[in-house]
């Protein structure tokens, strides 16, 4: 390992680096003691450092890997959170209740299309953090008796629709890492798997709550006018998609053009509006990047292990015996293994075991569904579920983690095979 190590044999060193690694990401799924995901995460990388199982050097490695990922989350969080400031999203919640009508069904399926929009153009992350509180007061004012159904589409669409474009969850910068497909390539690829998880989740999902959608809810007034500074941030979440759109055409990676654009677009609604930037940064999770730069760490010690090379023999051995089983075994085994471990850790070990078996697109497609809808079977599965339930509980609401998972369990499946399936019959090679 290089790392000066004087005790044990490599097997023990081995062990000791996975011990730690397992201990660390458990930490960021239960949270004990009310610690905030990244300290574990933190915590775990100084550990593997400081005793010598990860030289200091391999360790800064691991973190450079992560920067295009930074940028982009720095970019997405500027603008969601200067959105929200300017109160688009309570503006385009309203709205939806409004045309509504009184219907609960329609209320469900509006909120359901503005969760989709939020999550394809600023992110899944996004739809957890910033729709969430909108959705939760529009059903307050629509005096709904079960605000649960409404709240369930912003946790199920944030991952179901995570990936109709390379933007719309970090995830899949993680997966994909300097090797991401241009956008006329990943169009093609994942606009059939997209429909059918989108559609597939909204069916289940509107099964498991059909009957909370037959009382009907208060018919809402006209939504209200939005504020000039809602405005330029729509226009620069527009904009935005579009600079993204092009780049992803040109094959350039995505954090600076996401970056740039947050900074801009949050400036020009500061600057126009004569307000202090600071009410914006301190409402912005900012503990999200040294989570993403913890995990890169332990995924690099994991590396060093061996544990990536298993993995990447085993991809090219299943590709070898079928690569149609090999595609739906990935899809599958990722979609339970990332609600166990989480999918941004799951994702990062996948994605660098997938370059080193330089496995087909269509194996490596399954791998990016399986890390994006397999999170919808519990709410330790992705970050996203983890900030909507953090979401809640600063709105007095709670969804236990065996109700989440009785309505996963259905959801998720059925989704997640219908968008292997899709890919399948995209023929991916």
């Amino acid at each position: 390992m290089g790392s000066g190590l004087a005790w044990g044999t490599p097997s023990v060193w081995h062990g000791v680096t996975w011990g730690v690694a397992a201990l660390a990401t458990a930490g960021v799924i239960v949270r004990p003691w009310r610690l905030p995901e990244y300290a574990w995460a933190i915590a775990g990388a100084v550990i593997l450092v400081l005793a010598r199982l990860l030289p200091p050097f391999d360790a800064w490695q691991g973190i450079r890997k992560g920067t295009d990922v930074y940028l982009f989350l720095v970019g997405m969080m500027l603008l969601a959170e200067i959105a929200r400031q300017e109160g688009l999203f309570d503006w385009l919640a309203a709205h939806a209740a409004s045309h509504a009508r009184g219907s609960a069904t329609r209320l469900f399926a509006l909120v359901y299309m503005v969760g989709t929009l939020v999550t394809v153009f600023l992110s899944n992350d996004a739809t957890a953090v910033v729709l969430t509180p909108a959705v939760a007061a529009v059903a307050r004012t629509a005096k709904a008796a079960n605000p649960l159904p409404y709240l369930l589409t912003c946790a199920f669409i944030a991952n179901a629709a995570s990936f109709v474009l390379p933007i719309s969850n970090p995830a899949n910068l993680v997966i994909y890492g300097s090797h991401m497909p241009p956008l006329l390539d990943w169009l093609p690829r994942y606009a059939l798997p997209s429909l059918a998880s989108i559609l597939a989740t909204y069916g289940t999902l509107w099964l498991t709550q059909r009957r909370a959608l037959r009382q009907p809810v208060a018919a809402v007034a006209e939504a209200p006018v939005l504020s000039t500074g809602g405005r330029v941030a729509g226009a620069g979440i527009v904009l935005t998609a579009l600079v993204l759109m092009a780049a992803s055409a040109l094959d350039w990676q995505l954090g600076l053009p996401t970056c740039i654009a947050g900074v801009l677009t949050a400036a020009i609604v500061l600057v126009s509006a004569r307000q202090s930037p600071w009410p914006v940064l301190k409402d912005i999770s900012w503990g999200v990047l040294p989570l993403v730069a913890g995990l890169f760490v332990l995924v690099e010690a994991l590396d060093k292990t061996g544990v990536i090379g298993l993995v990447a023999g085993w991809l090219r051995q299943a590709e070898t015996w079928s690569l149609t089983g090999a595609t739906w075994s990935v899809g599958v085994l990722l979609g339970l293994v990332c609600n166990l471990m989480n999918n941004l850790p799951a994702g990062l070990i996948a994605s660098t075991a997938v370059q080193t078996a330089q496995a087909s697109p269509g194996v490596t497609g399954a791998v990016l569904l399986g890390i994006d809808i397999g999170p919808n079977l519990s709410v330790t599965g992705s970050l996203a579920t983890i900030l909507w339930l953090n979401a809640l509980r600063r709105d007095g609401l709670h969804v236990g983690a065996r109700d989440f998972l009785r309505i996963g369990a259905l959801v998720m499946p059925v989704s997640l095979l219908a968008a292997l399936a899709a890919l399948s019959l995209e023929g991916v090679r």
